[in-house]
C-alpha cells in the first residue's frame, strides 16, 4: 500500500484520514481540493498536469473525488478507500466544518475562504454533498463490484468506528535504512 486514493462524499472525512495514513505510511499527502482551487475559487488551468506529476511518484495519498482525473488516480492507485458513511453523518461533519471554517475565518486554499453568502451555491460542499451521496454510492459500489479492480485493496468503511479500527490496524511505515 504505497499509492493510496481516498474518496467519499464532501465532509466524509476524506482529507483526514488521508493525513493521518500519510503521516503513518511517511508517504505525501495530496489534498485535491489544495490544487484545483485557485484564487477566487477559480479552478487552476494546471490541475490534471499536477495530479499527473505528483501521482508518477512510488508513493502517495490523494484524496477527492475529480472527475478530470477520476480515471489516472484510479489506474494509478493499488489501494482505494471508499468513506461510505451514512448521509445523516456526513451532513452534520460538513455542516459543523462549514460553520467552523465561516466563524473562524479559516484560510483554505490559495487564499479562499467559505463565506455565508456562498451557502445557497449549489457547488457548496453541503449542497454538493447532499446531492451526490446516493451517486457516490452507486457509482463506488459498481467500481468496488467491478472485476477489473481485482489486483486493487478496495476497502470500504461505514462508519467513524471502521475507520478508527482500520486505521489502528495499518502497519508502521518501514524504516528507511539510507536516511542517516
Amino acid at each position: 500500500m504505497r499509492r493510496v486514493l481516498v474518496v467519499g462524499a464532501s465532509g466524509a472525512g476524506k482529507s483526514t484520514l488521508a493525513r493521518n495514513m500519510a503521516e503513518r505510511l511517511k508517504v505525501p499527502h495530496v489534498e485535491l481540493d489544495a490544487l484545483y482551487h485557485g484564487p477566487g475559487w477559480v479552478p487552476r488551468p494546471a490541475f490534471r498536469a499536477d495530479v499527473d506529476e505528483i501521482t508518477g511518484a512510488p508513493g502517495w495519498i490523494v484524496d477527492g473525488n475529480y472527475a478530470a482525473v477520476r480515471e489516472l488516480l484510479w489506474a494509478r492507485a493499488d489501494t482505494v478507500i471508499w468513506l461510505d458513511l451514512p448521509r445523516w453523518l456526513v451532513e452534520w461533519q460538513v455542516v459543523t466544518r462549514t460553520a467552523r471554517r465561516i466563524v473562524c475565518r479559516t484560510t483554505l486554499w490559495n487564499g479562499n475562504r467559505e463565506r455565508w453568502r456562498e451557502l445557497p451555491r449549489a457547488s457548496h460542499p453541503i449542497r454538493w454533498g447532499w446531492r451526490k451521496h446516493g451517486e457516490y454510492r452507486t457509482r463506488y459500489g459498481a467500481r468496488f463490484a467491478d472485476p477489473l479492480n481485482g489486483g486493487k485493496e478496495l476497502v470500504r468503511l461505514r462508519s467513524r468506528r471502521e475507520v478508527r479500527r482500520w486505521v489502528a490496524a495499518l502497519p508502521p511505515a518501514p524504516l528507511d535504512r539510507t536516511a542517516r
